[in-house]
């Protein structure tokens, strides 16, 4: 019934803003077609040290990036002219496709009047046949995400098809992708006719199967068994998953460079930091060993089409 249970590892992102990293994972590098994922906060500051977490304009290609909050506000700012707060309950879905720009801010004081910032980012691998699309921005205010309730159950869809359901985010291959929050003893099972799925607990606890599941967990489910997921108290659960798209590595590359070299085998052994330059995400056919340097990977992604940014590139 579950395949795996990853458990989240801390990550920084820069300037003391730490992270739980759930995606990529040496056993598991995606779920459906989803190839990251990060947990921040909550976090709790002081209003006057707000902008120390403020993530700088970085690029990004080949990918699509998926913001939602819980609680406080980011500012979006990108290389399309684009300016967007996004607020609790709203999705930002960037698709960078051949090269985008951006940077997620924290400027207004007022965003930690619930007394936290509190957000989960996904990214989501791109069919190799838009790749290198346009790059696009969009934001869904929460009236244009349905939501269901059954007894002891809260469901919004963020994206894609589950129970039913369907909304007008775009994507670009199969998948589901909801917020559920669950009352205690509540019972909940994953959405069928999705070939990948899993359950990431962000608040609280559940029972599967007998064994119990806590914060910081993923629990990626086994294809074609219908689970039953039990609320031991009032827990928040990020469901998703989807078709799977080929193997996709997270990539790094200096600004100035053609080419990107990935070490053979660092993802592999589950290893999702590299140093310097911009990410995107390549798969397996743009991928050839370089004869130049053994034990590398290159990959034929011509980077300096990127759009320009300060030479601060952060590290995820």
């Amino acid at each position: 019934m579950l395949d795996l249970v990853i458990d989240a590892r801390a990550a920084s992102i820069g300037n003391g803003f730490n992270v739980k990293r759930i995606l990529p994972y040496r056993l598991r590098r995606m779920l459906g077609p989803f190839i990251f994922m990060d947990h921040a906060g909550p976090v709790r500051m002081p209003p006057n040290q707000l902008a120390s977490m403020d993530v700088l304009p970085h690029p990004h290609i080949g990918l699509s990036t998926v913001s939602y909050l819980f609680d406080g506000q980011v500012t979006h700012r990108d290389s399309l002219g684009v300016q967007q707060v996004i607020r609790p309950g709203e999705v930002n879905w960037m698709t960078a496709g051949r090269g985008i720009a951006h940077s997620e801010r924290f400027e207004d004081p007022a965003m930690l009047a619930n007394g936290s910032l509190e957000m989960i980012q996904t990214w989501v691998a791109l069919p190799e046949t838009v790749e290198e699309s346009a790059p696009t921005f969009d934001n869904y205010q929460p009236h244009e995400l349905p939501i269901v309730t059954d007894t002891g159950v809260w469901l919004r869809l963020i994206a894609g098809e589950a129970f039913g359901l369907t909304n007008e985010v775009k994507t670009q291959s199969p998948l589901f992708y909801a917020h559920v929050v669950l009352q205690p003893g509540a019972r909940f099972g994953l959405p069928q006719g999705h070939s990948e799925r899993g359950a990431y607990v962000a608040k609280g606890s559940v029972e599967v199967n007998g064994h119990t599941h806590g914060v910081g967990q993923l629990l990626v489910f086994t294809n074609g068994i219908d689970p039953v997921i039990t609320a031991i108290d009032t827990c928040t659960l990020m469901v998703l998953g989807g078709e799977p798209l080929g193997e996709r590595f997270i990539c790094r590359a200096a600004g100035a460079v053609e080419f990107c070299f990935l070490p053979a085998g660092t993802y592999r052994a589950g290893q999702s930091r590299l140093a310097g330059g911009p990410h995107f995400v390549a798969s397996q056919r743009q991928l050839r060993v370089c004869s130049a340097a053994p034990g590398f990977i290159q990959t034929r992604r011509i980077v300096n089409r990127l759009p320009s940014t300060p030479s601060f590139i952060l590290e995820k």
